[in-house]
């Protein structure tokens, strides 16, 4: 009897740690590129109901290049938002491409923990060409005790190394 108890409790033990592991999954295209091309950033879509969330991930990702070298451009609002005149200037200020994303997921997960939950898309625009050069899609979640910054941040530091 105490040996059935015993692993019963190990079994939703093993369950329970499973349950609120990380998953992280990130595809990207190629890898970001060098570091003396200088970047727009432009404020990412927001297809979720958390307010600004499209404001949110374009700063962090913006701060993130910026502390991985990148000569950035402030993030450029969705209200000038026009890629033919964000390419026009672009060019005018010499900047080699144009950073634009999307926040699909942005929120805090219901349940006890209340987990952090962020999903996002982003591409690198050639300002020549109008092509994307670079582009990645990634989501992750963590722990009850993290931030939604802090996961968002990581989830950009592993879209930025793949592939």
């Amino acid at each position: 009897m105490f040996r059935m108890i015993f692993i019963l409790l190990m079994g939703f033990s093993i369950m329970g740690l499973t349950a609120c592991s990380k998953n992280e999954v990130v595809v990207a295209s190629k890898p970001f590129p060098p570091l003396e091309n200088r970047i727009a950033v432009f404020a990412f879509e927001n297809y979720t109901d958390t307010p600004q969330a499209g404001k949110r991930a374009a700063n962090l990702m913006e701060g993130l290049l910026n502390a991985k070298g990148y000569r950035t451009v402030k993030q450029i609002d969705e209200q000038k938002r026009s890629l033919a005149n964000a390419r026009s200037l672009a060019k005018a200020l010499n900047i080699r491409y144009i950073l634009v994303g999307g926040v699909s997921e942005w929120r805090y997960k219901t349940g006890i923990d209340g987990e952090p939950a962020v999903s996002l898309t982003v591409k690198l625009l050639d300002v020549q060409s109008g092509k994307v050069f670079w582009s990645a899609t990634g989501s992750d979640n963590s722990w009850g005790n993290a931030s939604i910054g802090t996961t968002a941040q990581n989830l950009m530091i592993q879209m930025i190394k793949q592939p």
